[in-house]
This record gives structure tokens, sequence and C-alpha cells, in this order.
């Protein structure tokens, strides 16, 4: 069938289920075939997965107007995945493969972005989705659900399920109301091998349970999400009596075990490693949502004994992972023998043609976007110290989200209730050039969709807040010498877990332990009374409980709003023309020890 972009076939209703099973070895197979005179029947089947695309169909970097290079030579892109994923079936037999992808796909880069806010693919007569185009031509059987498939809202994920030639699972995605599957749990696909019965795939969608806060504001009331565990146990039974052979599970959930909501919900942000110990029945996971590569992945099923294989391709396109499964037919059934799983690199390939030639008008419409001048700096800032100095850049976020909430609540009871503003260090490398500032230069210092909230906090809840994002720095004794490289992230805390804190000055002190750390807190030149109130402005993410910040949370919502901050800052920076430290630029905080500063 011709590729059309603006045309797509409509899936049909899917009842599917996923590919698991605790790999039955069969050795003994060989042996009873053999003693009847006859060779045992052998299927082999090969799984590749994706995941976290983010959007990323070529290997381009929309914030920097060039093709994508990092020091690991890394390359990104579904074009260069397809011409992966064709090496493959033309290896192993198309017939012979199945290809998953385990979520987080609409939402990462300018491109998503301009087809849900720009030229959404919602508004009648609108596009088709760039990733649902490049993803029907490359031919995926099943999608995962990701937490950020819900980041635009449901309407624009009804939108783009409809326009995807393969179901989106999600299994643990459930009706607030009858608490029944609100997509399709499963997909089930069946092999036709010669000679022997045809061999049953099931595939099971999980998605994280995070969802329930990082997007609150779309799904409260409408859907709820269990922990992955509780639904695998529930499911993978049901697939296994549907006949299926093979069960590979595709959980948008790491495998570390560890959450980073903290306790607002019973449930394991990153569980896909407790689903294989704790589920009995499931061959291999495919594992997103952590961002880390994984070649592969040995988990004991603590009920069975047998091991569980699995596997997370590095994100935005720069891995596909290949579970090889070799089945043996005994006793009129086929069982798993083995599976081994392993990664190809996205580097090694080019681009398919066939989507360089599918997408280009999309991709050039967005660097187009991307590159609109909308004013002028009159000096370079950057993020590269942001991370451990107050840095005027990441003071431009905080000064237009102050703005635009003191401007929603003029006329309110808590207009004359001071506001200050949270915002974190997201990128190590973004820069605003001196001259003219485009909407690229600004999507570049705020490279998450997150909109604005204001929460009604108290001076001590403000301080809690400060202490526990000051867990951030390692802890460095006063004379010790400091590298810079290894004074952040302790714990494994990411950036944009680490927050500034506008309206207010403080000193961290390096050299105490966490939770000791802030010292000479001041508002207005005054020690920060404990009892006095604040508004904070903060993103919907930290506001929803997203890096499990103390009292955040719980506060009193006075406000919100549906504009992404990116969008509010191109939109102060326009109204301005000329971007100036001097209407911004505070020094609000500075690393100390024992009183002297550390720079």
């Amino acid at each position: 069938m011709p590729l059309n972009r603006r045309k797509f076939l409509k899936k049909s209703a899917v009842t599917g289920a996923g590919v698991a099973l605790a790999g039955a070895a069969a050795p003994a197979a060989e042996a009873a075939e053999a003693r009847k005179g006859r060779p045992a029947k052998r299927y082999s089947l090969t799984v590749m997965g994706t995941t976290d695309l983010h959007g990323h169909i070529f290997n381009w970097d929309y914030f920097k107007d060039a093709e994508y290079t990092d020091a690991a030579g890394n390359a990104q892109g579904l074009s260069r995945v397809s011409t992966l994923v064709n090496q493959v079936r033309a290896e192993k037999g198309r017939r012979n493969t199945l290809l998953l992808d385990a979520g987080d796909t609409i939402q990462g880069t300018p491109l998503t972005y301009y087809y849900a806010k720009v030229d959404p693919i919602t508004a009648k007569g609108g596009p088709v989705h760039p990733m649902a185009a490049a993803m029907n031509a490359i031919g995926y059987d099943a999608v995962a659900l990701g937490n950020h498939e819900f980041n635009y809202g449901i309407e624009t994920l009804r939108k783009f399920e409809e326009q995807c030639d393969f179901p989106l699972l999600g299994a643990n995605a459930l009706d607030a109301k009858t608490l029944k599957p609100a997509f399709p749990p499963y997909f089930m696909k069946t092999f036709h091998v010669k000679g022997a019965p045809p061999v049953r795939v099931a595939v099971l969608g999980l998605t994280n349970p995070g969802i329930a806060i990082w997007d609150k504001a779309y799904v409260q009331g409408r859907l709820t999400f269990p922990g992955l565990e509780e639904q695998a146990a529930k499911w993978v039974p049901k697939l296994r009596s549907m006949g299926a052979d093979v069960v590979v599970v595709s959980a948008h959930s790491g495998s570390s075990g560890t959450s980073s909501y903290g306790d607002q919900l019973p449930y394991v942000e990153n569980s896909a490693a407790l689903v294989a110990q704790q589920v009995p029945g499931i061959d291999a996971i495919l594992v997103g949502h952590a961002h880390v590569e994984i070649p592969e992945l040995l988990v004991t099923n603590e009920k069975t004994g047998r091991k569980v294989v699995l596997s997370e391709p590095l994100a935005y396109a720069e891995r596909l992972s290949l579970f090889d499964f070799e089945l043996v037919f005994d006793k009129g059934r086929w069982s798993v023998e083995s599976v081994k799983a392993s990664v190809r690199n996205s580097n090694t390939v080019a681009d398919d043609p066939k989507i360089t030639k599918l997408l280009k008008d999309d991709h050039d419409i967005v660097v187009a976007y991307v590159n609109q001048v909308v004013g002028t700096a009159t000096e370079g800032l950057t993020t590269v110290e942001a991370r451990y100095k107050d840095a005027p850049i990441i003071d431009l976020i905080t000064k237009v989200q102050e703005d635009v909430v003191r401007a929603a609540l003029a006329g309110t009871e808590y207009a004359s209730v001071p506001v200050i503003a949270q915002a974190s260090p997201f990128s190590r490398t973004s820069a605003i050039p001196a001259g003219d500032v485009t909407i690229r230069d600004l999507s570049s210092l705020y490279v998450y969709d997150n909109t604005l909230v204001a929460k009604l906090m108290t001076g001590a809840q403000i301080k809690a807040y400060l202490e526990y994002s000051a867990q951030y720095f390692v802890q460095t004794a006063a004379g010790a010498a400091v590298d810079v490289e290894k004074l952040t992230n302790a714990g494994g805390r990411p950036d944009y877990n680490y927050d500034y804190v506008s309206g207010l000055t403080y000193e961290i002190d390096i050299a105490e332990p966490a939770g000791s750390r802030i010292r000479n807190l001041s508002y207005g030149g005054v020690a920060l009374d404990d009892a006095q109130k604040f508004v904070l402005a903060v993103n919907n993410y930290r506001a929803n409980g997203g890096g499990a910040f103390p009292h955040v949370a719980s506060a009193t919502e006075l406000w919100s709003e549906s504009t992404e901050i990116r969008t509010r800052i191109a939109e102060w920076v326009t109204a301005k023309g000329v971007l100036d430290p001097k209407d911004f630029a505070s020094v609000d905080w500075k690393l100390t020890r024992g009183g002297t500063p550390v720079f």
C-alpha cells in the first residue's frame, strides 16, 4: 500500500496481549523426539523493541539547529531505527519478528510540541502526528503507553491512538468509574510454523502509576493507574489460558525498584524487575522510562525459579533491543527453550530514505518555527554553571513565573501575598547568545512541557523545601578541594530535581550534612518568619509531587493553567523585545562552607 502522509489505516478493535512465559527450558524434548526417530520441531522468534522515543524521528537537535552529536558518538531517531529493523527482518525473516515500544512517544521535542499545540492533530482536518506516520510506516505491532503520553491531555492522546495502525497498550490504565481497562491491555499475534502448530505470542502493556501524580490535572476522576505487579499477576494467567505460548511484557517502568514520588502512591515507579520476580509466566520484559541502557538483565522468578530476560534500549531511538527466542514443540505444545537479549546501535546505520521522504516536510516546518526571532539579548546567557551558581538565565524562568502568577492573582484575596518562584537547571548546555533570540534558544532553556501552578505555603514549609533541594550537593568539608563535576547529583538525584527559589536570599552550606544546610534564610532583608505566607509559582510536575519535595503537593492550590512555561517565557521576551539581565537577574543564593563562599 503506498504511503500517504495525511492518510492512515484506522486500526480495528484490539483485544491483544503480550509475550511471556517464564522460559520453560525443554532440552528433554529433543531427546524424546530423538527416541521416536524424528527431530524436535523448533522455531526461532525475534522480538524487537524501542522505548522513550520522545518525538525523535531524525538525528537532529532542534535546539542547536544541527545534526545531533554527543561525546559517545550516539545517533538518534526513528529513521535510523527503521534501518536497523529492516536489517533484522532481512536476517530473521519478517514473518518471524515482532516490533514493540515501551512508551513516551508523543512528547519531548519541538516536533511533537508543534503538532500538539501549534498545528494540533486534534483540530478539524488537522495533520497526522509525525510519530504515528513514522511508526506506521516502520510497522510497529504494539506500543505501551508512557507517562508522557498524557502530557497534552486525553483528547490529544486519543487522536494519536486513532491515527496509529497499532494498539496503545495499558493494562493498568483503568477507567476511574468502571475500573475496566481504558486502553487495550494486551496484543496477541500468531506466527505460522511450517509442519507444526502456530506459535501464539502475547504482549502485555503496562504503564507508570506516577501518571496519577504527574498529570493529575488531566487524569483525576477519569483514569486510575494501579501497580504493575498487581495487574501483571491478573493478566499473565489469562493470556496463558488463552493459549499464549510466549508472553512478553512491554513496561513503561524502570528496573531499579525505586520511586521519585515518595510515599504519595502505594505503587513502585520503577518496578519492571519486581514484575519479573513476582509474577510467574513471563518470558521477557521490554523496559522503559528510566532512560538507561540495559542490553540484558536476568531476573529469577521467586515462584518458579526460572529466569526472565529484561532489556532496555537507550532512549531517543539510540538503540534497538532484540530478544531472540528459541522454542521447541513437545507433547502437543510449544515451550520456550531460551531467550537472549542484546541491543543494536543506531550510530551503525544511515537513515531510512523511506522515513526521510515521508517526514521531511513536517521536519522542515518545525525547523522554521523554532528559528523565529522573538527578541534581542544584550548579552549572552548560559546554564554551564547553573548547577552550583545562581545563574541569571535561571532567574529569567523564575521572573516570568512570578509575573504570570502575580497577574493571575491580581484582584483576589491573595493579591498581597508575596510571590516567590521555583526553577531547575534542566540543561547543562543551554545558551542564549547576545543578539537575536529565537524560540529555539528559549526552548532549549526549558525543555519540558510543564505548566504553571500557584501554591500557598508557609515560611517553615519553604525552608523544608530548600533543605530537601540542597540534598543535591555532595557533602564537601571546609578546606577540601571542590571538583564541580563531582559536587552535584548526590545519591543519583538528577538536575531537574534541584530547585532554585527566587524572592528569598539564602546560603547552602555544603560542609554540613543534608537536612542542615540552609543558612541565613531571609525575605526582604529580614530573617524568614516560619508563619509567613507565600505564593510559590511552581511547575505542575513539582506541584503534583514529582521529585517528592515536601509540603508542595499537599499545599492549597490557588491557580493553575494549561499554557506551557516555555510559551510564557517566549511571550515575556516577545513583549519586552529586549532581553536584558537587569530586568530579571538577582543573586538569591550561594554555596558556602562555614560562612565562606565556595566560589
